[in-house]
């Protein structure tokens, strides 16, 4: 079987995972052409991903930024201010100062607040009982999560969120928008914000963090702050929304593992693992070689670009067993859709939070759930996502 793998119509209906599982099996490291640039090396195997996100200084995040397309230097250099594209030893000038605010116990005291969101949300769906749930229901709880931890207004968080959908979802027509016109206006936007909040007393939330903070003897101008904002509020929004839709739908599709859910709470965070690990919300992050290398035997030269294909490692049958099956009880489960080593996902003990609080909460109100059409997913080839999920929510 032959599938274009860059082509967004590729991943419409579902991710290609029969073509996927036979490539494991005979070209783990595939490439894939394409039209109008040079193509890309798939990384496919759960060890060879882990070996390319370990080895940050032959396989680059900054040198061609992230994603498969190369960008035009303007927009390489806007990538180059985020986290998810900086290199060592910027990364860690960058990560280091931050990292306290996102730490297990610290993000564990926002629980009472998720908790207090996800409720609201919950009586608002239950008013309108048909729903489409990506938008009206799993949207709501991340912009307002971020906009807590940046103090944003809430007025701006719906025009926020549209943007964050934008920036990873431009593939897809019913957008219509162009990817970067979203970064620019996110961009914009935030400079704008930074401005403000240098001329007011500074507040405790994270964005008085950026701006305060001397990143190993630079600070953010408000031109980097931009940068910055765009990476945290397109994860915190779009990810965490994909994550919550695309886990309700899985459970949906397997009635006995959503009953069994049900009638022991307990098994809510090992669910979260397994929906993160079976419907990740992105399909790839880039590298680009920065010298000639090998990987499985295959030669790398200096330049290539090197794709981590986190939704065919995810399946990897070297590392879970039946891994095409949806298992809430899996044990172990390596998935790696919060990436790993030093560029493992910044937000990741946010995320689970906000995961195993919200099924907790949808559980709890509505006893019956069910689907009243199909699910419709994003075109494209980047963002592993529904775009819509109608369901009626019964109490």
């Amino acid at each position: 079987m032959v599938v274009d793998l860059y082509d967004p119509d590729s991943y419409v209906g579902a991710p290609p995972h029969e073509v996927l599982a036979e490539l494991r099996r005979t070209q783990p490291v595939y490439f894939q052409a394409m039209a109008d640039e040079p193509g890309y090396w798939m990384v496919l195997k759960h060890a060879d991903v882990v070996h390319v996100a370990r080895e940050p200084k032959l396989f680059s995040a900054s040198e061609g930024g992230v994603m498969l397309e190369n960008l035009a230097p303007e927009q390489l250099d806007m990538m180059r201010n985020m986290l998810l594209a900086m290199d060592p030893p910027r990364h860690v000038d960058y990560r280091r100062p931050i990292a306290p605010r996102f730490k297990a116990r610290v993000i564990a005291n926002m629980e009472d607040q998720i908790r207090g969101i996800c409720r609201e949300i919950m009586d608002a769906a239950a008013e309108q009982k048909d729903v489409e749930f990506v938008h009206d229901v799993t949207s709501t709880l991340p912009s307002r999560v971020i906009g807590q931890l940046m103090g944003l207004p809430a007025e701006d968080l719906p025009m926020i969120h549209r943007l964050a959908e934008m920036n990873t979802s431009g593939q897809d027509s019913d957008y219509a928008a162009d990817v970067s016109q979203g970064t620019i206006d996110m961009a914009m936007y935030a400079i704008q914000f930074a401005a403000r909040r240098r001329a007011e007393e500074p507040r405790a939330d994270l964005t008085t963090l950026l701006l305060e903070t001397d990143f190993n003897g630079t600070y953010m101008t408000d031109l980097d702050f931009g940068s910055f904002f765009v990476q945290l509020v397109t994860a915190g929004n779009d990810t965490t929304k994909t994550m919550l839709s695309s886990g309700l739908r899985a459970l949906l599709d397997h009635p006995d593992q959503l009953a069994d859910l049900r009638s022991d709470r307990g098994l809510v965070p090992g669910a979260v693992e397994e929906i993160l690990r079976y419907e990740n919300p992105l399909h790839y992050f880039r590298r680009t070689a920065t010298a000639d290398a090998q990987l499985r035997g295959v030669d790398i030269v200096a330049g290539d670009k090197v794709v981590m294909f986190y939704t065919s490692a995810n399946r990897d049958e070297d590392v879970f067993d039946d891994p095409q099956r949806f298992d809430i009880r899996r044990s172990p489960n390596p998935h790696l859709s919060f990436g790993i080593a030093e560029h493992f996902c910044l937000g990741v003990h946010l995320a689970r939070l906000e995961g195993r609080v919200f099924f907790e909460e949808l559980l709890a109100t509505f006893p019956t759930i069910e689907m009243t059409g199909e699910p419709v997913r994003i075109r494209s080839n980047l963002n592993n996502a529904l775009k819509s999920l109608p369901v009626r929510l019964a109490r």
